[in-house]
């Protein structure tokens, strides 16, 4: 019978020894459980004793260190970081400084680091540059190279790809930022996060100006409301930017004293400094409920004291063992020794104990059992302070005036005083993805159940071997058990089942904002918002968020301007006929090429060949209509011989077959040369491909296939809603998109995370 456990833990965390080393392959997870205790323990001064107390936490499966502890730690794999993620450096604002930080970056995502950017320190487009008398080409210029870095580095074979790009709300460019994923395949190894400030809000709350400046200069000025009408609108359609409140993170900052936070990491569940990374592990909350299901059912809150203390023990253990892409990280995690202790199984919890996500009662019981974990953790960290030592940057006094330092209990406050504490932050709730699915596809993280079963595609040792098999969610197959049937329909469920297609997004804020009062660090969670949600309603989230104390918000609502997301058929009607056009010229009526046919020639000048090459593009006209027919390109290099008929005989054979060809110029303009690509007037063009990708869009834009005065193209038609799923799968309006790995309409936003439920892909690794 399939096990979604040994499936993730054979594919993800396996050891296959080492014969050289003499370490032996893991034979089962418990296995691969032990060797994580055996390497942990290994710099105690009791090793045996913190084995034994590791591997019954781990093999238990309470708690679930990062993914990266478990497929490495005890091994011999000399060039990996233990650590999830890091926010690089403060970019200088040269031409020096910025590719400084594209070389960082480069080493860490070489490492499998996901990493965060704060773009706002880089002069706006079109700034004079002094010595050179040119003009800047602006931030997103230049992540747009940190973007190519990163498609090669994963193309190469690392496991992640995710980058955090943010930029403070005052920037002169912020507009263009909000929008510069919007048909940009360029941008696409991003996420994209505004910076907002308490002045900010106040603007928008009291409709005032609003200056965007650079280096204390304003640049220039607007509505304060309008533009976070931009902000809303942008995140209402295409789901980003997200919203972080940076003033906010920074006043709650245990270490405000020495440190200043700027950007996050990918998923947005820790802010840190230049340099800055952090360790993760979660608390799997399932296994403290006892009597699940009975009138009995309870949370063990006393086991959470004797496990988080080993948890917190583990994860500085690891803070030493691990290695770091860059020196000036490993010199920032020893100095701090932050941490990220979270929680998964959070929804299936709730199940256990017949509580409904949502309702006061689960956000009462969230608040609880989080003030419960950190205080535990709190004690364990002061307690190592005692035995190893306290962090190097701690200032006990100005410590403990911090914020959040000052809503936790005083005998904490007191224990810090008199011994000082060994880390400067414990905890943060982090996407639990695939660590989730080793649990026993536990619910993720502190989200509600998505579907309590769905099929999942498992690909064997022959790629084109595909097996589909059907996973239930720990809670429903607990039931089943409990109830003595293989299976239960889902209108027979007791009504505390719920998923996320019926918790509101209030309900969803309200849980993300108890839990955010007892995190010291912040949290990665997405409220799930349905298609027909109002706008105004949706705005009223992120104030509430900000109401409610969070330090981030982000939402995901189904929208036709996001690719792949499932529209129902009223709403692609009425789009379709808002947008009504003229029909195409058919591929019937240009069958037969005409003996003469009009069209424009376009000039390409690259540093990559000494040569200019010549692109022709004719078209095919009726009744008034143009449309693409043929492409030549032509040159004096016969180096690019092939290569150039090849391109020439394939473009011309899509613009013969597809009315409006924006796809093409998608394609070609993510083509990345592994040399390098080259700028052009101000925008950087990541091959030779890529450049001849924007000059059939260019020509696109004069037939008026393409809208470029919105930087728009025409909402392609959107799928229509597959047949009837099985009950108890949500249904398409849930938001699913379509999965770049095994093109399934599985892919989902939760956590902040982008992943797929039929083939396990995820962007957070």
């Amino acid at each position: 019978m399939y096990s979604i456990s040994e499936d993730i833990w054979s594919r993800k965390y396996r050891y296959q020894g080492s014969e050289e080393e003499g370490i032996p392959a893991d034979a089962n997870i418990e296995a691969t459980m032990k060797r994580v205790a055996k390497a942990i323990a290994a710099g105690e001064s009791k090793k045996a004793f913190y084995q034994k107390k590791f591997e019954e936490i781990l093999c238990n499966l309470e708690f679930i260190p990062g993914g990266r502890i478990i497929a490495n730690a005890g091994t011999k794999r000399s060039e990996v970081t233990m650590f999830n993620c890091y926010v690089m450096n403060k970019i200088k604002d040269s031409i020096e400084g910025i590719f400084d930080t594209v070389k960082d970056s480069a080493m860490t995502q070489k490492q499998g680091g996901g990493v965060g950017f704060d773009f706002s320190t880089i002069r706006p487009k079109g700034c004079n540059i002094r010595g050179c008398e040119a003009q800047s080409s602006g931030p997103i210029s230049f992540m747009q190279v940190l973007d190519s870095t990163c498609r090669t580095i994963m193309s190469a074979g690392q496991r992640r790809g995710a980058q955090m790009g943010v930029m403070r709300c005052d920037h002169p460019d912020i507009e263009e930022f909000i929008a510069a994923k919007r048909n940009n395949s360029q941008l696409q190894m991003f996420n994209l996060s505004v910076a907002i400030t308490e002045d900010f809000i106040k603007a928008v709350q009291n409709d005032a100006d609003w200056d965007l400046k650079f280096d204390g200069q304003v640049m220039k000025t607007v509505k304060a409301k309008k533009l976070w009408d931009t902000i809303m609108r942008s995140t209402y359609d295409y789901a980003e930017p997200g919203f972080i409140l940076i003033d906010r993170i920074n006043q709650m900052n245990n270490l405000y004293y020495c440190e200043e936070i700027r950007a996050t990491n990918p998923c947005g569940e820790q802010p840190l400094p230049p340099y800055g990374a952090c360790l993760l592990g979660s608390v799997n909350l399932t296994k403290f409920v006892k009597d699940p299901f009975t009138p009995q059912a309870s949370f063990n809150f006393e086991r959470i004291d004797e496990v988080v203390p080993l948890a917190v023990r583990m994860l500085d253990n690891v803070i030493n063992q691990s290695n770091y892409p860059l020196p000036q990280q490993k010199k920032e995690a020893l100095s701090k020794r932050r941490m990220g202790i979270g929680i998964t199984g959070l929804a299936d919890a709730f199940i256990f104990m017949g509580i409904k996500y949502g309702s006061a009662e689960s956000i009462e019981l969230a608040g609880k059992i989080m003030e419960r974990i950190t205080c535990a953790a709190y004690r364990a960290s002061i307690d190592l302070a005692q035995e190893k030592g306290a962090f190097e940057m701690l200032d006990k006094a100005k410590y403990c005036a911090g914020k959040f330092i000052q809503s936790l209990p005083q005998d904490i406050r007191d224990g810090i005083m008199k011994y000082g504490i060994r880390n400067s932050h414990l905890t943060s709730i982090a996407p639990t993805g695939t660590i989730s699915l080793l649990a026993g596809n536990v619910s993720s993280g502190l989200e509600p159940v998505f579907a309590f079963s769905y099929t999942r595609k498992i690909r064997n040792s022959d790629e084109n071997d595909v097996t589909e098999v059907r996973i239930d969610d720990a809670a429903y197959r607990k039931y089943c058990e409990f109830v003595g049937k293989e299976k239960v329909d889902p209108k027979d469920l007791p009504d505390y089942f719920v998923h996320s297609g019926t918790v509101t997004p209030v309900e969803h804020l309200e849980i993300q904002a108890k839990l955010q009062q007892y995190v010291d660090s912040s949290i990665s969670k997405t409220i799930n918002v349905p298609g027909d949600y109002p706008f105004e309603d949706f705005k009223n989230i992120y104030m509430l968020a900000y109401e409610k104390g969070l330090k981030g918000c982000t939402t995901f609502r189904p929208s036709e301007h996001i690719a792949g997301v499932l529209v129902r058929d009223e709403d692609k009607k009425k789009e379709e006929k808002k947008e009504e056009k003229k029909p195409a010229v058919s591929l019937a009526e240009m069958d037969k090429r005409p003996e003469e046919l009009s069209g424009n020639t376009y000039k390409i000048k690259t540093p990559q060949s000494p040569d200019a090459f010549y692109i022709t593009i004719n078209d095919f006209q009726k009744d008034g209509q143009f449309r693409p027919y043929e492409l030549f390109i032509n040159t004096k290099n016969l180096q690019h011989f092939s290569w150039i008929v090849a391109m020439s005989r394939l473009i011309s054979a899509v613009f013969r077959n597809d009315p409006r060809p924006t796809f093409l110029v998608d394609e070609l303009k993510s083509v990345y040369d592994p040399n390098g690509g080259y700028f052009k007037k101000g925008k950087y063009i990541p091959s030779m491909a890529a450049e001849i990708g924007y000059v059939i869009e260019e020509h696109l834009c004069k037939l008026g296939i393409i809208d470029c005065k919105k930087n728009k193209k025409p909402a392609p038609a959107a799928a229509a809603p597959a047949a009837a799923e099985k009950e108890d799968k949500p249904s398409v309006n849930d938001g699913k998109m379509i999965c770049p790995v095994c093109h399934e309409r599985e892919l989902i936003n939760q956590e902040n995370c982008i992943k797929c439920l039929a083939c396990g892909h995820s962007k957070c690794g």
